[in-house]
């Protein structure tokens, strides 16, 4: 059957292993990637599309008469009509899991980096003041021990659980917040709650109705002034500006943040002001270590093994 991959260098600089999928799909194209001009064209003749982060909108998908099925790189659907996808009897399927070890790990690289200042001390020893003064520059930023304090899991799903196994070990105590817009459940916390008493706060749920601007210039006033606030979910979570303003006026000790509300950022993002203390923004790359990217791969290949011997492995259609 006819496939292409719409957009496969958005997963693999060519360090990947494409073979399942090629077992998988027998005849596959691997492009590059896809301007918006040639999505047509690409899918016109297709049986099944994989893709990353190429949107097909409803006009596309009634206009794809040949397509069965399109396997997504990743958990995420909103760039895919599936409404329009389920009146075609278009199946999609994506893939859940893959990057949880890679995820967790990035999460911690932020707390840490933002805990211990790496950037700003490593700043210090590269630009003289370590050598002028060494005393001063040892104590130029506060360091806190993580052992005795609190982290605060927004989101029980794989991740948070995993990011919480990785506080334990460091001798934190783990909070988990009811999950937002949802009924309270024994041992969780409401967020306010959550937010007041949390010395680091790990965002870990979904992006729907109930969790957009889940924190705001409220929510950020409950935080205790030394606590860190980590988002790598979704970067409507937060609101932008609260946030900038937060750090910028000292309410927070720090953030770090690997998702933004627009991906690519526009120029107006509030985020990216480079004079805002103690905030370490990466562009969205939690999920992109190679292990995890193959895994990627190769559970999008089973899903379309899965598919064609008419299964519902991975379907979200």
């Amino acid at each position: 059957m006819p496939a292409v991959f719409l957009d496969y260098a958005t997963v693999s600089n060519g360090d990947l292993d494409p073979s399942s999928m090629r077992a998988a799909a027998g005849d596959l194209r691997l492009l590059a990637s896809t301007s918006n001009d040639e999505i047509d064209a690409h899918i016109g003749d297709a049986t099944i599309v994989l893709l990353n982060s190429v949107t097909l909108p409803r006009a596309r998908l009634i206009a794809a008469r040949r397509l069965r099925m399109i396997a997504l790189a990743g958990t995420g659907t909103d760039h895919v009509d599936l409404v329009a996808a389920r009146e075609r009897g278009i199946a999609v399927c994506n893939v859940r899991g893959y990057c949880n070890a890679s995820v967790a790990q990035h999460t911690w690289s932020l707390i840490l980096s933002l805990t211990q200042h790496l950037a700003e001390f490593a700043r210090l020893a590269t630009d003289g003041s370590w050598a002028r003064n060494e005393a001063s520059a040892a104590l130029a930023h506060p360091i806190r021990e993580l052992g005795g304090r609190t982290l605060g899991i927004v989101g029980w799903g794989e991740l948070g659980r995993a990011v919480a196994r990785a506080g334990e070990a460091f001798g934190m105590r783990v909070l988990i917040a009811n999950r937002p817009g949802g009924p309270s459940e024994p041992e969780r916390m409401d967020l306010e709650a959550l937010l007041a008493a949390a010395d680091v706060v790990s965002l870990h749920c979904p992006l729907t109705p109930a969790t957009r601007g889940l924190i705001g210039a409220h929510e950020l006033s409950l935080m205790k002034p030394d606590a860190i606030l980590i988002n790598t979910a979704r970067g409507a979570l937060v609101d932008s500006q609260a946030l900038a303003d937060a750090l910028k006026a000292r309410r927070l000790a720090g953030a770090g943040l690997d998702v933004l509300p627009q991906e690519p950022p526009g120029a107006g993002e509030p985020l990216l002001d480079p004079t805002i203390p103690n905030l370490i923004v990466t562009p969205h790359i939690a999920w992109a270590a190679r292990e995890a990217r193959q895994r990627c791969v190769d559970e999008m290949a089973a899903n379309v093994a899965d598919f064609l011997r008419g299964g519902r492995r991975g379907r979200v259609v």
